[in-house]
């Protein structure tokens, strides 16, 4: 339970860090939170290879999500490349960061995969919106619902597919006896 409530924190930590410093024009609290919230979660991992992989997978759903949103127009982000279709390099520290959830504090959501792209769609552009009002490291252009929805479905599409990469690579090098009654593979 210890490391679940670490992972939870840890990620929300992150979560600040990141966008508090982008409101300020800085990327480097997001990569020094997010490389100590990495670095944790890989040494209380039963299986480090899994979560590096995941790590992997987020950045590149990182970069298909946010640089569409950004190239779209709607949605600008502080702290950000010159150019506008690369995710801020602060994103993508913040999916590399979350993807050590995925088989800790957001593990649920590989046996469903229809909730993490309801979760995906609906809760992923509050986190936005939450950057854009709090600390205006997110701006949405007018009207305001087509960047939230572009992220919402990035994120429907991009959720489940970690989600599915976390309880396959998990399946394949979990011992069989953390099979649960009746499960199979």
């Amino acid at each position: 339970m210890t490391r679940f409530w670490a992972n939870v924190i840890g990620n929300q930590l992150v979560w600040l860090c990141a966008v508090i410093g982008a409101g300020h024009g800085l990327r480097w609290p997001a990569l020094v939170a997010a490389a100590a919230y990495v670095g944790s979660q890989l040494a209380l991992s039963a299986q480090p290879s899994v979560e590096l992989r995941l790590m992997l997978v987020a950045i590149g759903c990182g970069l298909l999500v946010d640089g569409l949103a950004g190239a779209s127009g709607w949605v600008t982000y502080a702290a950000a490349n010159e150019r506008a279709w690369i995710a801020p390099v602060w994103i993508l520290a913040l999916w590399a960061a979350f993807a050590m959830t995925l088989t800790v504090s957001f593990a649920v959501l590989q046996r469903h995969l229809i909730a993490a792209a309801l979760v995906g769609l609906l809760l992923a552009p509050l986190a936005y919106l939450s950057a854009a009002r709090g600390w205006s490291s997110v701006v949405f252009a007018t009207p305001q619902w087509h960047g939230v929805l572009l992220l919402g479905l990035g994120w429907a599409v991009a959720l489940p597919l970690l989600a599915a990469c976390a309880r396959h690579w998990q399946g394949r090098t979990a011992p069989l006896n953390t099979l649960t009654p009746g499960e199979t593979r």
